[in-house]
């Protein structure tokens, strides 16, 4: 068997730990490549082995047999559309620009048009397996609150006259919808993207966004109530090492997902 052919959109801490992961994986093992635009400051990271593609025709060249996104809402814009329309597979982890309805419409179509799948990760966040079970629930309420220290929101913190250093006491930054929230933050809240489309939608699930000075990690909580039953579930992760705003099981969770495409069993 040969080995499977992946691109890797854009080529930061998390496309990073995929492409470590990848390239020491057993049989068949996995050829990549990162699609960058011209002039990127990623380029320089790129081992030196993987070759760099500048744009869909490339791409189309390497003939992948899947696409991974993993470098922000601007990529899903710009890259995602033309490897959908190549017939290919793309998984994304920043699910948050599909709050945007126009846009999540132009992939869809472009997927429909060329047949390729876009694959959505579900990152940081557990239990959206149930959530797609009550999605359709006649009386579902579905909330969720994102808990992270201090470190993840310094910038804003200090937007809203509080020192991070100095901070003694919880401070909810947002309360309100999925749509807002992804929009509002599109490096913190794409795990409450993926709970909105697996669940009732970004305007019917509600989102609460705290900083806590007492927080160890990135705490995720989600709250279901329907007919069928409840749900209540928290999830506490461990920042990014290079970037506290994101978790670091998120790759993880990405590779989790590269494995089942691949794999003859497949767990729904």
């Amino acid at each position: 068997m040969s080995a499977r052919r992946v691109v890797l959109i854009g080529y930061g801490a998390i496309a990073g730990d995929i492409a470590e992961a990848l390239r020491v994986a057993r049989e068949p093992g996995y050829a990549l490549a990162v699609l960058l635009r011209p002039g990127s400051s990623s380029a320089g990271r790129v081992p030196k082995d993987m070759p760099i593609l500048d744009g869909s025709d490339a791409v189309a060249a390497f003939a992948p047999d899947l696409v991974i996104e993993a470098a922000g809402h601007g990529a899903v814009r710009e890259s995602v559309p033309a490897c959908l329309a190549l017939g290919l597979p793309v998984l994304i982890s920043s699910i948050g620009a599909l709050h945007d309805d126009a846009l999540y419409a132009d992939l869809v179509a472009a997927a429909r048009r060329g047949g390729g799948r876009l694959l959505l990760a579900s990152g940081a966040l557990g239990g959206l397996d149930y959530v797609r079970a009550v999605c359709h629930a006649k009386q579902l309420e579905l909330r969720y609150e994102s808990r992270k220290p201090p470190a993840a929101w310094a910038a804003e913190l200090r937007a809203l006259g509080h020192d991070p250093a100095a901070l003694a006491v919880p401070v909810t930054l947002f309360s309100g919808t999925a749509r807002e929230a992804a929009a509002r933050y599109p490096q913190n809240l794409n795990v409450a993207a993926a709970l909105a489309l697996a669940g009732p939608g970004f305007e019917a699930t509600g989102v609460d966004v705290v900083c806590d000075p007492a927080a160890s990690g990135n705490t995720h909580v989600v709250r279901a109530s329907s007919e069928f039953g409840t749900m209540s579930l928290e999830i506490a992760n461990q920042p990014s090492p290079t970037n506290p705003k994101s978790s670091w099981i998120v790759a993880q969770a990405l590779l989790a997902a590269v494995d089942q495409h691949f794999c003859p069993v497949v767990m729904m």
